[in-house]
């Protein structure tokens, strides 16, 4: 079932989108070269006590992942794109990052991703870190009343395929509010005009992630982490946006965010 919300509860995730929105610019304001992931997964725990907020990864559980989920936020590291389980990882010059947090405060859900490029960049992965930018605009751009769920994934697609990069549709975009997994599914490509009509009052987390040159995908033996099937790097973005009567409300902006 999809719970359409009032006004006053988008507000209200919105307080939760803006303090994922400050977490993940922390987060990515740490990630530099030498930093350790777990000395990111322990200072977003710190942030999320601070602020009485927990996560809604911690003793994640689904049917696909490797028992309960241990940590508050997902860090995932070159050609790993979903699900990365913090560990005791190094970061060195050029490696790419995505982080992916989801987090419940006073009842109320926001999910959202970023990647960005540590210490030196490879134009190559700055063009891939902008194509999921760009998709994720363009899916918010498609998300109006009236619309369907197909039109958000085929303004995504349109942009993979314009950079020319392949689409895997086994994980995407998805419905949240009370909890971080709601209907409906949002792929990430797909024909328009087809699927769930639009309505006021939906909030849905549209995440376009991309591999450059595979749509398979593997999970490491931790089984959490998801990474390209042929090791090519990856990227990940994505916002919580509210269906509203007026357009797009991206409830996850955070100060200078031009998605």
């Amino acid at each position: 079932m999809i719970e359409l919300k009032s006004a006053a509860e988008i507000e209200r995730m919105e307080v939760t989108g803006r303090f994922v929105a400050e977490v993940l610019g922390a987060l990515t304001g740490h990630a530099r070269v030498g930093t350790n992931l777990l000395d990111l997964e322990h200072r977003a725990r710190e942030l999320l006590r601070e602020r009485g907020a927990s996560s809604c990864y911690w003793d994640y559980a689904p049917s696909f992942g490797n028992g309960p989920f241990r940590n508050v936020c997902c860090l995932s590291v070159n050609d790993a794109v979903l699900h990365g389980l913090p560990h005791d990882y190094t970061l060195r010059d050029g490696d790419l990052l995505s982080l992916d947090l989801a987090v419940s405060l006073d009842g109320w859900v926001a999910d959202a991703a970023t990647s960005v490029v540590v210490g030196t960049p490879a134009e190559a992965d700055l063009r891939l870190i902008r194509a999921t930018e760009e998709a994720l605009a363009a899916g918010i751009g498609a998300a109006l009343p009236g619309n369907r769920v197909g039109d958000i994934a085929a303004a995504i697609g349109a942009v993979a395929r314009e950079y020319g990069y392949p689409v895997n549709t086994e994980f995407g975009g998805h419905g949240l509010g009370r909890t971080m997994h709601e209907e409906p599914h949002v792929p990430n490509t797909g024909p328009a005009h087809r699927g769930l009509r639009l309505r006021p009052g939906m909030t849905l987390a549209l995440e376009p992630w991309f591999a450059r040159h595979t749509d398979r995908i593997v999970v490491d033996p931790d089984g959490w982490t998801i990474r390209s099937a042929d090791g090519s790097r990856t990227a990940h973005s994505e916002h919580t946006v509210a269906i509203t009567e007026s357009g797009p409300r991206v409830l996850t902006d955070g100060p200078g965010d031009s998605r």
